[in-house]
């Protein structure tokens, strides 16, 4: 594929892609040809912005100011990134293959590659935009509007490329991308801690065959044609929530086929909020909720301002809680509460696949690993003995306590002093059960 053509594809699958998809379908490929003409070239778009971008400018962190990361340390980020996109992209492509028979569709490497490379086009365009100073905030909306639309270029490409059942492509698109989302945590966590690969290579023991002669001889009984998925098990719940996305998606079938642009609207955002939330829509909480779980002095600082808000678009529902603590000496915390609300279920699904990893340099520290039942994550700046802690609740509530202290018990005590039990008794507050 040619440099004009490149532009030329990008374009018409971004603007136009009902008409683009069937041609895109129909057309001779090799992965390997999609790889050098079109996905190693878009994929380096975001990289590279980014390394010229903190090189010139640096990153703008609001109340810190301008952080200037050194070069070694952006070169290495930008070629980890663009390596995990080139490997993400041919992992999507597996997926889609693998999952294509079981809704309506056809298995065909070359077309599933097509797909994903596709697909991926939204975010790698938008990722150029990260060379622009000062931007952040703003192309960190515009990937998540990106990462959206990228679900909505799968779902109508699949229909045309995998030849999946019509009705079946939300579903089947849904479950591309929440794997897809699994496998690439999983990834960057083997490849960024060499030392948990040995979880991965030890050797397991041999699953008894069922219907086979046993060690005595002793013959067992004949397998069962029936699966039996545990409901509470990560697959039984990946399977429900499959199930509530083919019903998303018949939803937002009916409302095209109605014409009506306040259906389509609402069936759309419903749609969303069942891909990000796991399975039943979402509504996050209030601030003035959240504003409650904002103590008045935290780690013997006095509470000198908070903020609230709440986000909410195309069925997306986020709600953040935020104060700053301070004492005489000058140290100030910072506590910021949040909701995930109608993301809940990628934290879900992701915290499934979390592996508990340390991290050590000459400087400090990070590392993840469960207390109490709850994922936390801490890092430790020694030399600017500065830090952060951080609780997951209820697979939806994130609570995060960062700043200056003498050693990283301040923070996590001050983290463990927040209505924990409170926050988790609302973890379902909100969620429309059938919905």
């Amino acid at each position: 594929m040619t440099r004009p053509n490149l532009v030329a594809r990008a374009k018409a699958v971004t603007l136009s892609p009902d008409s683009e998809w069937p041609v895109i379908a129909a057309e001779p490929a090799t992965i390997g040809g999609l790889y050098t003409g079109y996905v190693m070239i878009l994929a380096a778009l975001g990289p590279v912005a980014g390394l010229i971008g903190g090189a010139l400018w640096g990153t703008r962190v609001p109340l810190l100011g301008t952080i200037r990361t050194p070069i070694g340390t952006l070169v290495t980020e930008a070629v980890f990134a663009y390596l995990l996109g080139l490997v993400m992209t041919w992992v999507v492509s597996l997926l889609i293959n693998f999952f294509a028979p079981r809704y309506g569709g056809q298995k065909d490497p070359v077309q599933a590659f097509k797909t994903a490379a596709y697909c991926y086009t939204p975010v790698w365009l938008v990722g150029a935009l990260r060379i622009i100073p000062g931007v952040g905030a703003v192309v960190a909306l515009l990937g998540l509007a990106a990462a959206i639309y990228a679900f909505v270029l799968l779902r109508s490409g699949l229909t045309h490329t995998m030849k999946s059942a019509p009705e079946r492509a939300s579903a089947y698109a849904g479950v591309v991308i929440v794997t897809g989302v699994l496998v690439s945590v999983v990834l960057a966590l083997v490849v960024g801690l060499p030392s948990a690969k040995h979880m991965y290579g030890a050797p397991r023991s041999p699953a008894p065959q069922v219907g086979s002669g046993d060690a005595t001889g002793t013959t067992t009984s004949e397998p069962s044609s029936r699966v039996e998925i545990d409901p509470g098990s990560p697959l039984g719940k990946l399977d429900a929530w499959s199930k509530k996305m083919e019903q998303a998606g018949q939803k937002l079938d009916q409302a095209q086929k109605s014409g009506d642009p306040d259906a389509q609207a609402k069936a759309f955002g419903e749609m969303m909020g069942t891909v990000l939330s796991g399975g039943d829509p979402v509504e996050a909480l209030a601030p003035e909720k959240l504003e409650t779980f904002l103590p008045e002095t935290l780690a013997g600082r006095a509470r000198a301002s908070f903020s609230t808000k709440r986000d909410a678009a195309m069925g997306i529902q986020v709600a953040e809680a935020e104060a700053s603590y301070s004492n005489d000496g000058g140290s100030e915390l910072t506590l910021r509460i949040t909701d995930t609300g109608s993301t809940k279920g990628i934290m879900m699904f992701a915290g499934w696949a979390m592996l508990q990893h340390e991290e050590k340099t000459d400087h400090g520290y990070e590392k993840s690993v469960k207390r109490d039942g709850r994922l936390t994550l801490e890092k430790w700046d020694s030399n600017d003995k500065r830090g952060e802690y951080s609780i997951i609740v209820g697979d939806r509530f994130v609570v995060l306590v960062s700043g200056e202290a003498d050693d990283i018990g301040v923070l996590r005590s001050a983290a463990e002093a927040v209505d924990l039990s409170g926050l988790d008794a609302l973890k379902n507050e909100g969620v429309k059960k059938g919905g």
